[in-house]
């Protein structure tokens, strides 16, 4: 993985998608949390999460992950997640597992945790 961006360019580009709505029927709310990926071709995908009144949703990071893989990759070089304040969220350990299921390169993923501290997908995940 030589592709290089630095953590907060990163932030920057999911705070610029965060930004929470309801829909029109009331019952999904969208975009609370951002998520950015660097893949190793040195891409950029953002996603969103979904929230619904029935429960079913999904992350941020699994929105940025289906648009990466529209494209037809799947290393993961860095991945961050913010809310509507921007304040950086780690990610979950359900995105923390799609995340190593993608590829077996995604082990030395950079997961950003604030905006100066990093951590291995690897490392937070020891004990799969």
């Amino acid at each position: 993985m030589s592709v290089a961006m630095d953590p907060n360019e990163l932030i920057a580009v999911a705070e610029s998608v965060a930004g929470e709505f309801t829909t029109p029927g009331g019952e999904v709310e969208a975009a609370s949390v951002a998520a950015a990926i660097l893949s190793g071709t040195g891409n950029v995908y953002t996603g969103i999460c979904i929230d619904a009144r029935c429960s079913l949703g999904f992350c941020a990071e699994h929105a940025a992950i289906a648009e990466m893989l529209k494209a037809r990759e799947s290393v993961v070089v860095m991945v961050v997640a913010v809310d509507t304040s921007g304040h950086v969220l780690s990610p979950c350990g359900r995105c923390r597992e799609l995340l190593w299921q993608l590829d077996p390169e995604n082990r030395e993923t950079t997961v950003v945790l604030a905006p100066d501290r990093t951590a291995l997908l690897r490392d937070l995940l020891p004990f799969r």
